[in-house]
């Protein structure tokens, strides 16, 4: 056989390749048209306006003075951070536990549990906005539902959102302690009504993550540990958290994240007064409410970057942690 007939076959195997690729690329193409065009160009210039005294027009170039600004010590990003991270480090956890508990429930053979499962995710495809709106007025403190049912038993009414004292430190004034100390006073009543809306949206959808996770437990294994004597605690212990600890830790990943992003719910039922300026309602006060678009863009940079940090950091706990 000669040598060209030898190298015919990889000619056309190469061919077939480069052909295969081509045609990949374009079908890639135009997600990677949508990605260069709404997510990293705007990422580029909004790092540019970060670096500007932008308002109208590009005005004048500031370097890093607009991040030096933010990183001040009696800058508004330090108290919109902590009440960010109040939010994330309540609502994540809260979520977490119920939707686990929720799960655990609805996963046994009980009649109706598919509606039940339909109402609980019902919340979480409502739109924020509207739900918000609506829940704003329960919580009203003179006509607002929740205040007539605290009256009907004779309880005292409250502010809710236009609360702005401690959770602690208003059962202490209930209780008639004082020297309460301020450390103790605790999240905001206002930061508490938005967390258990907050829970009341997003219980739903983790819930529905952790159905799936339980689906793919083999129930062999429950079979054998109860036939070694196993009992619920037991079980749940040794082979549901550990075999459900890959849904646990994207559900911590994600929540975490939309917790640390928070925005809809937030403005429409308080705008973010009464303890609840978070980082990413400071950074829309910034951009529209002062004008000052280029220290919005550090603040959301900055904001962006802690996001990026923490996300590290549970992915490097979770690698150590979670049973694949």
């Amino acid at each position: 056989m000669s040598s060209l007939a030898r190298l015919a076959p990889r000619r056309q195997g190469a061919k077939r390749k480069r052909n295969e690729a081509i045609l990949a690329y374009a079908f890639l193409a135009p997600a990677l048209v949508a990605l260069l065009v709404f997510t990293i160009l705007p990422l580029i210039i909004g790092f540019v306006i970060s670096l500007s005294n932008f308002r109208v027009v590009f005005r004048d170039w500031v370097g890093l003075d607009n991040y030096v600004r933010a990183l001040a010590p009696d800058s508004e990003l330090w108290p919109a951070l902590g009440a960010t991270l109040t939010y994330s480090l309540i609502s994540v956890p809260v979520q977490l536990f119920l939707a686990l508990l929720l799960a655990l429930v609805l996963y046994q053979k009980l009649r109706g549990r598919a509606i039940f499962r339909v109402i609980m995710f019902l919340p979480y495809i409502t739109s924020t906005v509207a739900s918000a709106a609506v829940w704003a007025r329960l919580y009203s403190p003179d006509t607002g539902l929740i205040n007539a049912i605290i009256r009907s038993v004779g309880g005292t009414p409250q502010k809710w959102l236009l609360e702005d004292g401690g959770v602690f430190q208003i059962v202490a004034s209930a209780l008639h302690i004082t020297n309460w100390p301020t450390w103790l006073n605790g999240p905001s009543l206002a930061m508490v009504a938005v967390l258990i809306y907050t829970t009341w949206v997003f219980v739903g959808y983790d819930m529905t993550i952790f159905l799936g996770g339980l689906g793919n437990i083999p129930s062999e294994m429950y079979e054998a540990a109860k036939i070694d004597g196993a009992g619920i605690w037991q079980l749940f212990r040794s082979i549901t958290l550990p075999l459900l600890s890959p849904t646990t830790f994207f559900l911590s990943l994600v929540t975490f994240i939309g917790s640390f992003k928070a925005f809809n719910h937030i403005w429409v039922m308080t705008e973010g007064r009464n303890g609840t300026n978070t980082a990413a309602i400071e950074t829309y006060r910034q951009m529209y409410q002062f004008q000052r678009a280029g220290y919005a863009s550090a603040l959301a940079f900055l904001l962006f970057t802690a996001i990026l940090v923490i996300t590290v950091l549970q992915q490097w706990y979770g690698n150590k942690r979670v049973n694949y």
